[in-house]
């Protein structure tokens, strides 16, 4: 089985939109401030790119977006990256699995990467010697972080399905019949 080509538009829109939602995130603090907690679109991202997508845009889209997120935190420049990655890896992995037309399936694979994705940072950076601020109120902004990623991984797949449905080369599926091809019934 060869490794799947890469989709340089879908490859290009999925930074686009990173970027996009990285800087909203940073820029926009209305749920922030209404809720007590930041959403994070990145693990959703970072499913629809494992299941969507090779292993060249899962690690740009992770090394790009953790980049972005780092830069926008008090996170340590590139601790971001390994978590974004492994969210995306593992659901590469897997996607023979996983019925990715499903919505339920969708919402469970980005409440898990929303999930992880967090987790795995802060064990990162706990291994790395840093002191991150962890109390009860990082369990409500955790679980935020979680059921926003559920909701907003379907939303990832619908706006790509469209953007790829608009602007990507769709291929016709064959017949076994040649279109000049006669059929004659009853008796001759």
């Amino acid at each position: 089985m060869g490794s799947p080509q890469v989709n340089y538009l879908n490859t290009l829109a999925i930074l686009c939109a990173a970027y996009l939602a990285i800087f909203l995130e940073a820029y926009v603090g209305v749920f922030r401030d209404w809720v007590g907690a930041q959403i994070d679109l990145t693990p959703a991202l970072m499913v629809y790119c494992g299941l969507s997508s090779g292993l060249v845009t899962i690690s740009l889209t992770a090394f790009c977006a953790g980049l972005w997120l780092d830069t926008l935190s008090a996170n340590p420049l590139g601790i971001s990256i390994m978590p974004q990655f492994l969210v995306g890896l593992a659901v590469y992995w897997t996607r023979d699995l996983v019925l990715r037309d499903q919505p339920y399936a969708r919402v469970v694979l980005g409440m898990a990467g929303s999930a992880a994705a967090p987790l795995l940072t802060v064990l990162f950076l706990l291994g790395g010697g840093y002191n991150p601020v962890i109390g009860w109120g990082s369990l409500w902004q955790w679980l935020v972080l979680t059921v926003s990623g559920g909701v907003l991984t379907p939303v990832c797949f619908w706006l790509f399905d469209r953007l790829n449905g608009a602007f990507a080369y769709s291929r016709t599926s064959e017949t076994t019949f040649r279109p000049d091809r006669e059929i004659k019934r009853g008796r001759a």
